[in-house]
């Protein structure tokens, strides 16, 4: 947005409320000569998913990282000591998340274990013996549970049997390395990486002494089928959201 000078003198209130929302050029004699721009508290130890960059400059303690999220809206993740602001899902990823989340819920009807998505938190401390040695915070597309009285507050203190992770550009080196260790170290049974790029899905499944015991690749006509449950638990990629899924109301008369 432009204005001149004389105007955001007189409605200045106005102005610095809008430059919440995109930036404010302020023109004198027509020529752009100062900017009035939204102000962010400096983060450090935060990393931004759509950020190209990471720069992994300081580590926060679990106590530092519960006063962020009580301050504030946004959605974090704490691993490994790092915070990372999670970024709005795209339209795609909410369609894939619920077309799996769906079939989920249809298999485990009636049997002991639950699907749940996000967001919830998840603690897992890897390899530590308890959650204070190594806290680690996590909100996971979809999970399979056995222990739902593990769940308070919105928060599950337990570990996951069956964890589905949906990649999102910005999310991939995180997914593919970061949480994969994180998973396996934590007693994971099985990590799904739903891939939509590339369409495929991978499927994870960890050793009882939490190492990589298998990796299989399932392309967009093949069925995923978990190694955990003993009856299938299957999906596909799915496609493409089609702009004919969604018809416009017909305009009024």
């Amino acid at each position: 947005m432009r204005v001149n000078s004389t105007d955001l003198q007189n409605a200045f209130g106005r102005y610095l409320a809008l430059a919440d929302e995109e930036d404010v050029i302020v023109t004198k004699n027509g020529k752009a000569v100062a900017k009035l721009s939204r102000f962010r508290e400096p983060e450090s130890a935060v990393l931004f998913e759509e950020a190209a960059d990471h720069q992994r400059t300081s580590r926060i303690s679990y106590g530092e990282y519960e006063k962020m999220v009580e301050a504030s809206d946004q959605r974090y993740e704490l691993i490994g000591g790092q915070v990372y602001l999670l970024a709005s899902p795209s339209y795609r990823h909410q369609v894939i998340v619920n077309e799996i989340a769906g079939r989920f819920y249809n298999f485990f009807q009636g049997k002991p274990c639950q699907s749940l998505t996000s967001p919830l938190d998840v603690r897992l401390f890897g390899h530590a013996g308890q959650f204070e040695e190594n806290p680690n915070v996590v909100q996971p597309d979809i999970v399979v549970i056995w222990d739902q009285d593990k769940v308070r507050d919105n928060k599950y203190l337990g570990v996951p049997t069956l964890i589905v992770e949906v990649v999102s550009p910005s999310t991939r080196g995180k997914d593919f390395a970061v949480k994969l260790q994180l998973y396996m170290e934590s007693g994971v049974k099985e990590y799904w990486l739903v891939d939509p790029e590339e369409e495929r899905i991978l499927l994870y499944s960890f050793t009882p002494e939490r190492d990589v015991a298998g990796m299989t690749v399932h392309r967009e006509a093949d069925r995923a089928t978990s190694a955990v449950f003993p009856s299938p638990v299957w999906t596909t990629m799915p496609p493409p959201p089609s702009p004919s899924q969604h018809p416009r109301p017909a305009p009024s008369a």
